[in-house]
């Protein structure tokens, strides 16, 4: 199968993984603002959603209501909202020159679906090769995190279908990254969740500082009061 790696776009194309309660989106908002300051444009969408056909597949993803989804037909709804916004969004800005951080992307469907609920590594990645058109991210950050604890984390105010799965599935998930991370080590980061968020943030800085030497060579603190206010925009 023929790709369209990002490394082919004027745009900087940036996917950030991990299991549920790992931080994803904050840190991607950090992330954001650190490149912003630096003078760099950026667009930060999340999957399932970021259109209008994207974000109602993402309420009958998430709606605990549907708990009799086929596991077959879960993927296809990822797919078929990946691809509206790979075509709608993601295409056009990576084309414009916009640097692009998106809360999951294929590699949390072959740790979901293709490891998490058996229906194995192979026929995800031709379904992902589908619904992405071929696009495959510069770089990946997968965050990681005890997944009793991450979980406890995210279902504080209620569980979605997938939140609602349990520890043993989320354990899976968590293996399921573990493999993608070995499996293309060049493309996937693997960056431990810490307590303390500012440490975090470095951390993955670390791992995209040469895709952005206008921002590595600038001074930017990640203060409490950052920090507070990112967390803020989330709740």
């Amino acid at each position: 199968m023929m790709q369209k790696t990002a490394h082919n776009t004027p745009g900087v194309f940036i996917t950030f993984e991990g299991g549920e309660g790992v931080g994803k989106s904050t840190h991607i908002l950090l992330l954001a603002l650190r490149l912003e300051a630096a003078g760099v444009e950026v667009l930060r969408l999340r999957e399932p959603g970021g259109t209008r056909i994207g974000e109602a597949i993402r309420q009958i993803l998430l709606d605990p209501t549907n708990g009799e989804m086929d596991d077959v037909s879960e993927l296809l709804l990822y797919e078929a909202a990946r691809a509206q916004l790979v075509a709608q969004i993601i295409e056009p800005a990576l084309a414009r020159g916009v640097t692009v951080l998106c809360d999951r992307f294929t590699d949390s469907t072959l740790a979901y679906q293709g490891v998490a609920r058996g229906l194995g590594l192979e026929p995800v990645e031709r379904a992902n090769y589908l619904g992405s058109k071929g696009l495959v991210p510069r770089r990946t950050i997968i965050l990681t995190h005890d997944p009793r604890e991450a979980l406890e984390r995210a279902t504080e105010e209620g569980a979605d279908r997938l939140e609602a799965e349990g520890l043993a599935f989320h354990t899976r998930v968590l293996e399921g990254f573990t493999r993608i991370a070995e499996r293309d080590p060049e493309r996937v980061r693997l960056v431990q969740s810490r307590e303390h968020r500012a440490e975090t943030a470095e951390a993955i800085f670390a791992e995209l500082a040469d895709l952005f030497p206008e921002a590595a060579g600038r001074d930017f603190a990640i203060t409490q009061e950052l920090i507070d206010q990112v967390r803020e925009t989330h709740d």
